[in-house]
């Protein structure tokens, strides 16, 4: 019964809190440069999650060949550029990755 509750709950908050940006951006004016900002915030947002996990192995950064993410990072990157296919880009790098890590 907890775990549901813990889930319920959860769901509530975080619903309230977008549901609250939602809500204000209706009955407030935001100046354009901040609304200019707030395009930028998931691509750094993503970003800070993305980069680490392909860059840094064992607590130091890692360019070599033998870091497979890096690899996979580097071939959805190619497919998303060329592609500008969002499901594309991510079963590509995910196909790469296994792959890569199988033949390492």
């Amino acid at each position: 019964m907890n775990i549901w509750l813990a889930m319920i709950l959860g769901g509530l908050i975080t619903f309230g809190m977008r549901f609250s940006f939602i809500y204000l951006f209706g009955r407030f004016e935001i100046p354009e440069t901040m609304r200019r900002a707030l395009h930028y915030v998931p691509p750094a947002v993503l970003s800070a999650i993305i980069f680490p996990e392909l860059l840094i192995r064992s607590g130091s950064l890692d360019l070599s060949f033998d870091n497979t993410r890096l690899l996979a990072g580097i071939v959805a990157i190619a497919v998303a550029w060329f592609t500008k296919n969002t499901l594309l880009t991510i079963l590509a790098g995910m196909v790469a990755l296994l792959l890569l890590q199988i033949y390492k």
